[in-house]
């Protein structure tokens, strides 16, 4: 084995066991007050700031994390959010997807992996932190779909690396939230 190599392989086990975690006993727990988000973010490509306490006014919102635009288990949840997000909105709840990436990188994101369909902000260390999202060793979230009330308390927390369920769970918790306060 090369010098290289045997350094290598110590990391990349680190990192891959980092991607296989599910953390679900990490994420707050189901009933907690979430944590205020204020975060610059894009929709189509345009800037604003997100507020999560203005996004609650409006109705319960989608808070997920993932770890990294452009990669192919976000993209695929982004299309697969993207596609959904007409449901969400007759739901009457706000969809936005945080990462750590730099604004400029989720700016392209939203117009193409997003179609322009949902919002995407930076996810700060320290929102990652308060979230207890952060994947370990790196300092990237993981992939975690949070549903809040608009009371600010989280209705379902759901952490899996793999993206196949996070918007099948997220709606169905916000059409049980919605159908028990029509």
């Amino acid at each position: 084995m090369s010098l290289k190599l045997r350094y290598i392989a110590p990391v990349a086990v680190l990192v891959a066991a980092g991607f296989a975690a599910t953390h679900a006993s990490a994420a707050l727990p189901v009933g907690t007050i979430a944590p205020q988000v204020t975060t610059p973010a894009v929709i189509a490509g345009k800037p604003f700031e997100f507020r999560l306490a203005d996004a609650l006014k409006k109705g319960p919102v989608v808070l997920y994390f993932f770890p990294a635009a452009f990669t192919s288990g976000c993209t695929i949840e982004a299309h697969e959010f993207s596609d959904a997000t007409a449901k969400f909105a007759a739901q009457g709840a706000t969809v936005i997807g945080l990462s750590h990436d730099p604004i400029d990188k989720l700016s392209r994101f939203s117009v193409t992996e997003c179609r322009n369909q949902f919002a995407v902000g930076v996810a700060s260390s320290a929102i990652i932190s308060a979230y207890k999202v952060k994947m370990p060793v790196i300092s990237m979230s993981d992939r975690t779909s949070y549903v809040i009330a608009p009371d600010g308390k989280i209705l379902l927390a759901y952490s899996a690396m793999s993206p196949n369920e996070h918007v099948a769970k997220s709606l169905a918790a916000v059409e049980k939230w919605k159908s028990a306060h029509r």
